[in-house]
């Protein structure tokens, strides 16, 4: 079964020259928000895919915390941000 989670975002030009994220996944279960800092503007599609992927990503790490399982964690990405709302 498909999460069928809304995300819309909105985004703003910081004086560095990137941009920021500011996104909500809008779920009955777990609403969320968070932040996403991109490089360069990028269309919607893009955005909400990457965000997304680093979603599936965080979530993938925190399931493999299996001490007899050594799998390598996955470094702290320091430009997305993720809350419970």
């Amino acid at each position: 079964m498909e999460n069928q989670e809304k995300i819309s975002i909105t985004t703003k030009t910081l004086a560095s020259g990137n941009c920021q994220v500011k996104f909500f996944i809008e779920n009955e279960a777990k609403p969320q928000y968070g932040y996403l800092l991109v490089s360069e503007p990028k269309p919607v599609g893009e955005i909400i895919d990457e965000i997304k992927q680093r979603m599936e990503r965080r979530k993938s790490s925190t399931l493999s915390m299996n001490p007899y399982l050594p799998i390598p964690q996955v470094q702290e990405d320091h430009n997305f941000y993720l809350f419970s709302a």
